[in-house]
């Protein structure tokens, strides 16, 4: 299972329920590492999509809420694990927010992290990874146009999620 996220200077991830960012580079990485696969992600993250749910991809909501849109619901962790055991877990990405990156970091065992040049006020944060003694960067490039960096970290000692 994998995490994908674009940090700023401070990992802060959002500031009102929206992106601190929304770069043209990152948002074409998102799309190519996502399209086909699962995406997991909390109720906020999902009614902040412009497009919900989003195109060719199996959209996975935790929430205890009713949902309209056509998405694969669930209202525990207990429901979410036993949801994901139905797809290979190369193919699940978590995609927000940040109780539920704060939740699912120990049983992923990649994160692509887009750490973005700037520094914005922020109101949600991400871990770290930089300070977490089980995670490690074992690549960077940089952006072409966008003043960021596309990092892989690497978890040295993911959890298994058992139901």
């Amino acid at each position: 299972m994998k995490i994908i996220v674009a940090v700023s200077e401070s990992w802060g991830i959002g500031k009102d329920n929206k992106l601190l960012f929304s770069l043209k580079e990152d948002m074409k990485f998102f799309k190519t590492a996502t399209t086909g696969n699962v995406v997991v992600m909390g109720k906020k993250t999902f009614l902040s999509l412009p497009k919900r749910p989003l195109k060719d991809r199996v959209n996975i909501v935790l929430t205890s809420s009713d949902l309209d849109d056509e998405c694969v619901r669930v209202s525990s962790m207990d429901e979410l694990f036993k949801a994901l055991k139905e797809y290979n877990s190369d193919d699940i990405y978590i995609i927000g927010g940040a109780s539920m990156y704060k939740q699912m970091l120990p049983y992923c065992d990649t994160a692509y992290i887009t750490k973005v040049h700037m520094d914005a006020e922020a109101d949600a944060f991400f871990d770290n990874l930089d300070r977490l003694p089980n995670w490690e960067c074992v690549s960077k490039r940089e952006g072409e146009v966008d003043p960021i960096t596309f990092c892989t970290y690497k978890n040295k000692n993911t959890l298994e999620y058992k139901l």
